[in-house]
């Protein structure tokens, strides 16, 4: 029997879950008692006041979305970013 990877790192981060995690995974009902089971079920969700980002999809370049994405997470975000400062710095019209 192999011994599993920690799901978190020596910096507390979560590393990223392989389908041999997911095949651990078992049912809330089997893994919390059927009163928490209840109040998880029973709480209202919160909505998102206002959407905030709208998913799209768009054409990039191929070199332009590498160098996007060689800068690493967030890549979506500077993409955003950029497009916000130009609309800003660009009339209209």
């Amino acid at each position: 029997m192999r011994k599993r990877k920690p799901l978190i790192d020596d910096d507390g981060e979560v590393r990223e879950l392989t389908a041999e995690d997911f095949k651990l995974f078992r049912p809330i009902e089997e893994v919390l008692s059927p009163e928490l089971v209840e109040m998880i079920r029973a709480r209202p969700r919160i909505s998102q006041r206002a959407p905030v980002k709208e998913r799209t999809t768009i054409r990039l370049s191929h070199d332009v979305l590498q160098r996007f994405r060689a800068g690493g997470r967030g890549w979506q975000a500077r993409i955003d970013t950029i497009l916000r400062e130009w609309l800003d710095s660009h009339s209209a019209e």
